[in-house]
């Protein structure tokens, strides 16, 4: 029975020979449910069994494959009801046999003189190469150039084994594989030496050789990487032809007048920085830009540069944060630069009360505040602006794309800077934030002292590590104490390391001559506010906290940071969480608390121990983790990316790129041979990035 569609790549994959309803149910759990999605299903590697050894050339545990004649045939019963089959087989005047369990097909396939193929691992027993249960081929004579067979492994799941999988897969391919499209010009494949779409389908289920299987699974990673490239080269293609926006012009005067407000010169990376955000500001098409800066780069005295231009022509400007905490820092920040400024300003959090709420909204429609910080709050619906010229969002990855584009709605749209002091791999910047022009600010201000960071694996270290904590808190420094987690549920396996068991453990006894307090997620936003504040003031010695502290945080007399359980937090989160110390001139410390003997914590760890660059150190953490933790896509949703690893494929993915936006700026992408592949993009991720389907 078959299903009736008018795409046989979307026939469900129950229709498929050797599913049904049952299997078709496993197959879902890996996000297998058409023909299609089992077609593209690419292996994780390949079996290799296509090297036939001679018997003097075997390797015990190690996938080889044997040609010859068999010779014996035999067939037992043993303990449990069992039976056994074996078959010995003549190479070269060498022996090996072949043992199967409860096999009994074997020797009806199998006859004396027959010429086969057996591959698998071999193991010597009793002075002779054995193999269990090995692969076998049959041949129709001793032909010298038969090889063994390269077999797809598959990602699987309970229920379904690889042989299933190759076979249902394998039955796909010939029932549909003559249905796969192909979107390429065939002068563009060419040019890219690629492989047909529909061959790289076959040679990816049934590779003839190793090679003819790299060059399918090169071919779809790129059809992957390029499809989405596209989509962003598109996407930026409708900003710079749809969203005019006002011209922000920077004069001599303005610019002199700017930063005379800032207590110090800016870097050579924050200059730059500033001309290509005054560049884009003048250009007459909206900025969409991102500002990239490691730990104490100075990210923040750029984006208000960028805010102050809107303000000196008359515009208003908008901070966006992802947390109250972040907010009321910028805030302060702001507050600070600006404190010999008429520029108004206001806060627009969750905190406000209700007359308060309402009557910043009044000044923020009809133009007295010319600044705006706040939370998710600034982009309710109430929430109405006079003229809107620049929007800053921090930490844009824990936002999303569609909160960013709530401020390009209208005819005239402003220019928006997301800026990130979370070092983003380069793969992840060219796909995650791929539409967006990109600044790196570099360098660190001058004077600015790497942080110490020493990892503590034992308990005498720790006692030392403790004592010089003593000393500097003596010495009127304070110190940061962050746990994984709130409370200590033994049941989680977290040793006791809640926040609010070492808050008691450290005030009663390593620290109890000190001022310690304790803040975390759940508490109540005024208490937790309150605690901050008393910090910043240094009526607190020592803050035991969670990573609430990780971002917005700015406490120069802070330099010592202690991170309980450090093997739970990624490098990245360990380099933020270290920059919170050393702000200011004193030295700072940092110590990673971890009995954990795991190879990759002990890597991770000793990584942030040889550097202080966060570039560095997030190229680390991706090779480690993956994108999904670096940026939280896990939890805000994952690349739309079906085949390409952009650990793995990094080379491609650079390749795509610069071709998709060549085609697209150069107007080739709009000639009638790219068309397939157009309407394809625009199937794929239309939607998602909110494409225009023409133009």
């Amino acid at each position: 029975m078959t299903a009736m569609h008018d795409d046989p790549l979307e026939t469900p994959v129950q229709f498929v020979s050797g599913v049904g309803p049952e299997r078709a149910q496993l197959l879902h759990r890996l996000g297998l449910t058409t023909v299609e999605d089992l077609l593209f299903y690419v292996p994780r590697s390949v079996l290799d069994l296509s090297n036939v050894c001679a018997c003097a050339d075997l390797q015990a545990g190690v996938p080889q494959t044997i040609r010859g004649t068999v010779v014996e045939r035999d067939g037992r019963r043993i303990s449990g009801g069992r039976t056994m089959q074996t078959v010995l087989a003549e190479s070269d005047g060498d022996y090996l046999k072949g043992v199967w369990f409860n096999q009994p097909w074997v020797l009806k396939k199998l006859h004396v003189g027959q010429c086969v193929l057996f591959s698998g691992k071999p193991k010597q027993r009793a002075g002779r190469w054995e193999m269990s249960h090995p692969r076998l081929q049959t041949l129709e004579t001793d032909d010298p150039a038969a090889v063994g067979e390269i077999l797809p492994r598959y990602g699987l799941t309970d229920g379904i084994r690889m042989e299933d999988m190759r076979r249902i897969v394998r039955n796909a391919v010939e029932r549909y594989g003559d249905f796969v499209v192909e979107y390429l010009p065939a002068a563009f494949r060419e040019d890219q030496q690629l492989v047909h779409r529909g061959d790289a389908v076959r040679q990816l289920h049934s590779p003839e050789t190793a090679q003819r299987f790299e060059s399918a699974r090169r071919r779809l990673v790129f059809d992957d990487l390029l499809e989405f490239q596209l989509g962003l080269a598109l996407r930026r293609r409708a900003w710079q032809r749809h969203e005019r926006a006002v011209q922000l012009p920077t004069t001599t005067k303005i610019d002199a007048r700017i930063r005379r407000l800032f207590p110090f010169e800016f870097t050579t990376g924050q200059s730059r920085a500033v001309d290509d955000i005054v560049t884009d500001l003048n250009s007459g098409h909206a900025m969409h830009r991102l500002l990239q800066a490691d730990v104490g780069a100075g990210k923040t005295a750029v984006a208000i540069y960028a805010m102050l231009v809107a303000a000196a022509a008359g515009y208003q400007a908008v901070l966006m944060a992802p947390t109250e905490v972040l907010a009321r820092q910028h805030e302060k920040t702001i507050d600070a630069v600006l404190a010999q400024s008429r520029v108004r300003r206001q806060s627009l959090t969750g905190q406000l009360t209700t007359a308060a709420r309402k009557q910043a909204l009044a000044e923020i429609r009809s133009g007295e505040i010319s600044i705006v910080i706040g939370t998710q709050a600034i982009i309710q619906d109430d929430v109405d602006f006079h003229r809107l010229g620049v929007v800053v969002i921090d930490e844009q990855h824990k936002f999303g794309v569609m909160q960013r584009a709530r401020f390009s709605q209208g005819e005239e749209c402003p220019h928006i800077l997301v800026m990130t002091a979370t070092p983003i791999p380069r793969s992840l910047c060219l796909t995650q934030f791929g539409d967006l022009d990109i600044t790196v600010i570099p360098d660190l201000p001058p004077g600015r002292r790497p942080v110490v960071t020493s990892r503590v694996s034992d308990d005498a270290i720790r006692a030392r590590a403790w004592t010089f904590v003593r000393q500097q808190l003596e010495s009127g420094r304070q110190a940061y104490v962050v746990c994984p987690r709130i409370d200590s549920d033994s049941g989680s396996g977290s040793g006791g390391c809640g926040a609010e068991q070492i808050y008691r453990e450290l005030s009663d006894g390593e620290l109890r001559a000190f001022r310690v307090d304790l803040v975390h997620g759940q508490m109540h936003r005024d208490a937790k506010d309150t605690v901050m504040d008393r910090f910043r003031r240094r009526e607190i010695d020592v803050l035991v906290a969670t990573t609430v502290v990780e971002v917005g945080v700015d406490v120069p007399n802070a330099t010592l940071m202690i991170v309980y359980q450090a093997e739970r937090f990624g490098l990245s989160q360990l380099h933020q969480l270290r920059g919170r110390v050393g702000r200011g001139k004193f030295q700072g410390y940092c110590w990673l608390f971890s009995a954990s003997e795991l190879p990759e914590a002990t890597q991770r760890l000793t990584a942030l121990e040889k550097t202080t660059d966060g570039f560095r150190i997030a190229e680390a953490d991706f090779e480690l983790r993956g994108p999904g933790d670096i940026l939280g896509t896990r939890q805000h949703g994952q690349l739309p990316l079906k085949v390409a690893d952009l650990i793995r494929d990094q080379d491609q993915l650079r390749t795509a790129r610069k071709l998709a936006f060549q085609l697209v700026t150069s107007g080739a992408f709009d000639d009638p041979e790219f068309a397939p592949l157009k309407i394809r993009v625009l199937e794929r991720f239309g939607q998602l990035m909110e494409l225009p389907q023409s133009g």
